[in-house]
């Protein structure tokens, strides 16, 4: 109790916890797309109650990550050797996460690449997943997302209060973000395309961070906004282009 305290009347403590709660919400991003692709896939009314359950797994697990988290820092030491590589718990479960994350985002780019072709879809352009299915592979992303997660608060603060709170902050901003964005993917088709190569990034990132390569989160982030920046300038040009064609002028 007292240690809360004396937290609470700390500066630095309030720095480290406004840094690790905007660390954790742009870390979160990553499994919010993830999240957000893979229940629009289910029907309508599934959605939402996928998304908060996928999301509120997200907080349990993390939380429940936290309270072990003498063991989580053991995770990052080596348990055996490859090609003179070593490789830890954490690097198996970032390369097995990054395989999925890749193997999903190509399947689902192929699928909307040749869906009209294969005749997959039920009349909407999507495949319907069952919501048990959606859910293990939400679970199975959670995982690997909640231990880089708590890994990099462990590097960024000794507090496990302000861990837990930072966790907590972020996950609340997830869900209340969750249908928007899920909203606005399903609404712009060529989002879709643009997020799941943005799955396919993380994916690989998360390869070459369990082979032992570190790649600065910053550059990841500065590609994924730019992207971003340039499809919202073409939305907002073809906006225009519709708009001037219902009012019968020239484009």
């Amino acid at each position: 109790m007292e240690s809360s305290l004396a937290l609470l009347q700390d500066p630095a403590a309030w720095a480290a916890l406004a840094t690790l709660v905007a660390m954790e919400i742009v870390l979160g991003i990553d499994n919010l797309i993830f999240i957000s692709i893979l229940t629009n896939k289910l029907p309508l009314e599934m959605r939402e109650k996928a998304r908060k359950i996928g999301i509120s797994l997200a907080l349990l697990m993390r939380l429940g990550l936290l309270a072990t988290i003498a063991i989580i820092v053991k995770l990052t030491e080596p348990v055996f050797t490859i090609l003179g590589q070593g490789l830890s718990w954490r690097d198996i479960i970032l390369l097995a996460g990054g395989a999925f994350l890749v193997w999903k985002a190509t399947r689902e780019i192929h699928h909307h690449v040749t869906a009209d072709e294969e005749g997959e879809s039920n009349g909407t352009g999507k495949v319907v997943h069952s919501f048990s299915a959606a859910i293990g592979q939400i679970l199975l992303l959670d995982l690997v997302f909640s231990i880089d997660s708590i890994i990099t608060a462990v590097g960024m603060t000794e507090h496990v209060q302000i861990m837990f709170v930072a966790v907590i902050a972020a996950v609340m901003a997830m869900l209340f973000a969750a249908t928007p964005l899920a909203n606005f993917i399903n609404r712009n088709p060529t989002i879709v395309m643009l997020a799941l190569a943005f799955l396919m990034m993380i994916g690989m990132t998360l390869i070459a961070e369990g082979l032992g390569h570190h790649v600065p989160k910053g550059y990841i982030y500065t590609a994924m906004a730019f992207s971003a920046a340039v499809e919202g300038l073409n939305m907002l040009a073809r906006q225009r282009r519709q708009a001037r064609r219902a009012r019968g002028e020239a484009p």
